[in-house]
């Protein structure tokens, strides 16, 4: 519902800069996950654009108004964390309709909401249970409808799945997914260190390193063209390979006894990196394949295994990600 962006945002804890010259721009209805190594800024740009903190130079704005130095209160946004802070004194219906009692809202409409709000979030059975009676992913979702029912412009989540266990996070990221969908025009700003939380929700993707943008695009895009190696080894689990070789003017990468000519067309001569995905190499029989390396270890993960290969003219293992039965 809001458009957001920030204009060469910066921010600085006395004499440490933690958030350097960021610039983004937030379409309305747009779903954008920012990710980053842990430390990289993340939950800081959400805490700046929410108003918790402030920044120490540059300008947010929502729809071209400058909020810079706006209330929390009065920006309409609304803040999912990783604590569910539910009251725990108070049923389910009670913490939905929390703000809007705050508001001095009437009965009859805070009940009305509510009771929409719990239908969209599939709620409406555990209206009258206290939060100790809730699962972990139930928790969150009465969390998320606080923060529906005041029809904010847009949303931020920092990490509100990090708490949840591995099948209710799937759940939960399914649940925020539709929920996206059905609301249509809710802008959503997302912080998570869980990449496939990234490339699943998100329209577009926000690579953070050191308090400066990396690269931004879509999952694909970041995942296929990665602007560098930070993002080339950040962004993909496992991280992909990389090799120091030698290109030549035909463009052929050479290191040890192996050469390969790169999928894509480039204008590298010369000493270079060459960076390759686990999934885009494949085992053979030794002898008929591009080079021969040792196994080292193999990690069974059910219906796909990972392998990590030596070679002596390779700096350190690289890994192969294999579907299928191993003979090894």
């Amino acid at each position: 519902m809001a458009r957001v962006e920030l204009r060469n945002i910066h921010k600085s804890f006395g004499a440490t800069e933690v958030i350097r010259g960021v610039d983004l721009s937030i379409d309305r209805g747009e779903f954008v996950v920012f990710v980053g190594p842990s430390g990289c800024g993340k939950s800081t740009v959400l805490r700046l654009i929410s108003g918790l903190e402030s920044v120490s130079s540059g300008q947010i704005l929502f729809d071209g108004k400058d909020m810079t130095r706006t209330a929390p209160s009065k920006r309409r946004l609304a803040m999912v964390f990783q604590s569910y802070a539910l009251f725990p004194h108070l049923t389910v219906a009670e913490n939905i309709g929390f703000g809007l009692s705050l508001a001095k809202t009437p009965k009859a409409e805070i009940a009305r909401r509510v009771t929409e709000v719990a239908k969209t979030l599939q709620l409406d059975s555990l209206l009258d249970r206290m939060p100790r009676q809730l699962s972990g992913g139930q928790r969150q979702r009465v969390a998320i409808g606080r923060s529906i029912i005041r029809n904010p412009k847009v949303f931020l989540f920092d990490e509100p799945l990090s708490n949840l266990d591995a099948a209710l996070r799937v759940s939960m990221r399914l649940e925020i997914a539709r929920l996206h969908r059905e609301l249509g025009d809710v802008t959503m700003i997302y912080v998570t260190h869980d990449q496939i939380e990234a490339m699943t929700l998100a329209d577009r993707i926000v690579v953070l390193n050191g308090g400066r943008i990396e690269q931004v695009g879509t999952p694909m895009e970041i995942y296929e063209n990665p602007a560098n190696t930070f993002v080339a080894g950040f962004v993909g689990a496992p991280s992909m390979n990389f090799i120091r070789c030698s290109v030549d003017v035909d463009g052929v990468a050479r290191f040890g006894p192996a050469s390969i000519r790169p999928a894509r067309s480039h204008d590298v001569s010369g000493d270079a990196l060459l960076g390759i995905r686990p999934e885009h190499l494949a085992l053979v029989d030794s002898g008929q394949g591009t080079f021969d390396a040792e196994v080292e270890l193999v990690e069974r993960l059910g219906a796909e295994s990972l392998v990590y290969l030596r070679a002596p003219f390779l700096e350190k293992p690289i890994t192969v990600r294999t579907g299928g039965a191993l003979g090894l």
